[in-house]
């Protein structure tokens, strides 16, 4: 494998011509599992139709950009060349091409970094998340968004209102699978919801939850010092498991009924045996964290309470909803950014982000002042 190699499957750096070829800019790059490099990479091809240039501006670490620093795969998805990292990402349009219209150069914008097939049946459905040709950024072998510019196409590219700043701009990614997973919920006002794990996805999803008309959220998790980012909501409510049994406080809560929508957002193979105690008759259950590795279910549990099961994979048609969410009053996004590292040291930062410390949320990177 030759270090300096990049792939070039993402679309904002395939197809370099002879000029791009002859500049570089810095990028941070896994070369191999357990080393990450800031160095350089060839530029970016021209902008061509229905695309814009992006400045970037913040990106987040995401808990796969650290599994993939840590562990070189998830899944089937198996790093096996240099990969620029990221996929969380804010920045500003500084060239738009031919036939963009809802764009304009200085608009500042987030980024959707999943790229369907727009001919693919998965698209025309509108499930474009799940479309086997999906281009998503720093999955291999895809390059991510961790540089000082991409080109993106304009319809997955957003523009920001003023109320959300380019730091809460980049947390919109991961605000749209919690948007998603409440959506495919179908939560009712005034529903008893229950959030397993309290982890970036799960306090998105509390959030989310709160902001779209639960009455009372309770998240749970082992680690206590999580719960500060949620402190600021008053309908959702902390379970220390190590302390208590998370089946006992929801009964407890609802009078021995259940809660009407439960979020498994830990992916913890740990949970799946007392997961479907939660639940009230004809409740639902969503499934957002993804194990590792396949876990049991108990179908007859299931089927006694006549549960409705859904799944969530990213998102599809969540964008839009989510940043008009993260605007409102409800939600404070930029309460949950832990750090903001420099560019430079973007190392530092993932391997603090690898550290997995419980007072952490959100870690970013400012890439540049865009």
């Amino acid at each position: 494998m030759n270090p300096t190699t990049l792939t070039t499957t993402n679309p904002a750096t395939a197809a370099k011509t002879p000029n791009s070829q002859e500049s570089t800019m810095d990028a941070v790059v896994l070369e191999r599992q357990h080393e990450i490099q800031v160095r350089p990479v060839p530029g970016l091809r021209p902008v061509g139709p229905g695309e814009v240039r992006i400045g970037v501006h913040t990106v987040g670490i995401c808990g796969s950009d650290v599994h993939y620093f840590t562990h070189g795969r998830i899944g089937p998805y198996i790093v096996e060349n240099p990969m620029v990292l990221g996929h969380e990402a804010s920045g500003t349009v500084l060239e738009v091409g031919e036939g963009v219209d809802h764009l304009a150069v200085g608009d500042r914008v987030c980024m959707e970094p999943g790229i369907p097939n727009p001919r693919s049946r998965a698209a025309r459905l509108g499930m474009y998340n799940v479309d086997p040709d999906v281009q998503f950024w720093a999955t291999p072998p895809v390059d991510g968004c961790l540089q000082p510019e991409i080109v993106h196409p304009a319809d997955f590219t957003y523009r920001l209102p003023e109320q959300l700043s380019l730091e809460e701009g980049a947390l919109i990614e991961p605000f749209a699978v919690a948007v998603h997973a409440v959506t495919k919920a179908g939560l009712a006002p005034g529903d008893v919801v229950v959030v397993v794990g309290a982890g970036t996805i799960g306090v998105l999803t509390a959030i989310a939850a709160a902001a779209s008309g639960a009455s009372r959220v309770y998240i749970s998790d082992v680690a206590p010092e999580k719960f500060a980012k949620i402190e600021a909501y008053p309908t959702i409510h902390a379970v220390d498991v190590s302390r208590q049994d998370l089946g006992e406080a929801v009964r407890e809560a609802t009078d021995g009924w259940g809660a009407d929508v439960v979020f498994e957002a830990s992916g913890s193979p740990h949970v799946f045996g007392n997961l479907w105690e939660l639940p009230a008759p004809g409740g639902t259950v969503v499934l957002v964290g993804i194990p590792v590795d396949p876990v049991p279910l108990d179908v007859a549990a299931a089927q006694a309470r006549e549960l409705r099961i859904e799944t969530v994979f990213r998102y599809a048609n969540s964008y839009q909803r989510a940043i008009e969410l993260a605007a409102s009053p409800a939600v404070d996004l930029g309460a949950l950014i832990s750090a903001t590292y420099p560019f430079a040291d973007a190392v530092a930062a993932f391997e603090r982000g690898a550290e997995g410390r419980p007072t952490d949320t959100k870690i970013q990177i400012r890439v540049t002042g865009n």
